[in-house]
C-alpha cells in the first residue's frame, strides 16, 4: 500500500512559531516559522517515506463557516506581524522545494485535507496527516492516520482509531457529534450551553448521533439535560455543521503530480539566502551542498578567455 502524506500548513506554521525562539536572518527577516516548518516537513518525510506529498493552507478570505455563523473564530487574537510576514516565505519554500501546495478561497485547509484524504483512500492509499489540530481526528479510518507533534516539534505521536478512543472516549466518526454538543471555544461556537464532555460522551454512547438524540429526546434520563437539549437545539445543529470537515469540495487534483521523489535542489538557494545552513545539511546530502558552494566559488569559464 502506497502512502500519501498531507501537511496541514497553517497548523504546523503555528506550532513552529510557538515552539521556536524568534530568530531572524541577517537582513532582519523573521525565520523561525520557516525553519520549524521545513524541519518538521523533513522529519516526517524521513520517518514515513511517503510516495505522495501535498501541503494544504488556509487563505485570508472568509469561509462558508463565517457565513453560517458570523462569530466563527472571531475571538482569536490578532496574529503577530513576525508570523504574518513568514506565511508567504513558507509557501515560497514549499514551491521551490517541489512540493505540491493547495489552498482554496472559501474553505479551510481542513476541507481540502478531508477531500484529498477521501480521494486517496478510495484509491487504496494509506494516508498520514501531519497536524496539531484535533478536529482532523474525525477523518481517521483503518487506512487514515494523524501524526501529531508533541512537545514542540521534537516528537510525533501517531493517532489511529484506538488512540482516539483512548484519548476522547469516542470514535473518530463521533467527534462531530461531540463538538456539536460541547462546542469549540477555539473556533468560538457554543454547542449546547451546560453540556460538558462527560455528558456529551454519555449521550453519544447511548444514541450514537445528534439526529438520534433528538429523535429519542424523551428517552434522555436527566430532565435537566433534556431541557438543555431542547432549548439549545438550533445551536447544536449549527455547531454540527461548523464541526464537519468537508470531504467533497471541488478541487483540481492530479494524483500523479503529487508523487514525491525528494526535495528540489532549488531549495538550497532559498535556505542559503536565509542562512539556514544547519537545515541545508540536514535536508540534503552535505557533499551535494559543498559541491554547489564550490561551483559558486569557481570563476565563469568564459571569463577566463
Amino acid at each position: 500500500m502506497q502512502t500519501l502524506l498531507i501537511i496541514d500548513g497553517n497548523a504546523i506554521m503555528h506550532r513552529a512559531y510557538h515552539a521556536l525562539p524568534p530568530f531572524k536572518s541577517s537582513d532582519g527577516t523573521p525565520t523561525n516559522v520557516v525553519y520549524g516548518y521545513l524541519s518538521m516537513l523533513n522529519k516526517v518525510i524521513v520517518d514515513f517515506k511517503p510516495d505522495y506529498l501535498i501541503s494544504c493552507f488556509d487563505t485570508p478570505e472568509k469561509t462558508f463557516r463565517n457565513e453560517l455563523f458570523k462569530e466563527y473564530q472571531s475571538q482569536r487574537p490578532k496574529i503577530d506581524d513576525d508570523f504574518i510576514v513568514q506565511i508567504p516565505l513558507v509557501k515560497q519554500a514549499v514551491d521551490v522545494a517541489g512540493v505540491v501546495r493547495m489552498e482554496k478561497p472559501g474553505y479551510e485547509a481542513d476541507d481540502l485535507i478531508g477531500t484529498i484524504t477521501r480521494i486517496f483512500e478510495t484509491n487504496k492509499f494509506r494516508v498520514i496527516i501531519l497536524t496539531g489540530d484535533k478536529d482532523i481526528f474525525q477523518l481517521i479510518t483503518d487506512n487514515v492516520f494523524v501524526a501529531s507533534p508533541q512537545l514542540g516539534l521534537a516528537n510525533i505521536k501517531i493517532f489511529d482509531k484506538s488512540e482516539v478512543e483512548k484519548k476522547l472516549d469516542i470514535t473518530p466518526n463521533q467527534i462531530i457529534e461531540y463538538k456539536a454538543l460541547v462546542g469549540d471555544p477555539s473556533d468560538n461556537y457554543p454547542g449546547a450551553s451546560g453540556i460538558g464532555p462527560k455528558t456529551a460522551c454519555k449521550l453519544i454512547h447511548q444514541f450514537g448521533t445528534v439526529e438520534n438524540i433528538y429523535k429519542n429526546i424523551d428517552k434522555v434520563e436527566s430532565e435537566k439535560v433534556k431541557e438543555i437539549l431542547k432549548k439549545e437545539r438550533e445551536s447544536v445543529l449549527l455547531s454540527e455543521k461548523l464541526a464537519t470537515i468537508m470531504t467533497d469540495i471541488e478541487i483540481d487534483l492530479d494524483i500523479e503530480k503529487l508523487k514525491f521523489k525528494g526535495f528540489d535542489k532549488k531549495l538550497i538557494d532559498f535556505l542559503t539566502q536565509y542562512q539556514m545552513s544547519t537545515l541545508t545539511k540536514r535536508i540534503f546530502n552535505i557533499k551535494e551542498v559543498e559541491k554547489k558552494e564550490e561551483v559558486k566559488k569557481k570563476p565563469d569559464q568564459i571569463g577566463l578567455f
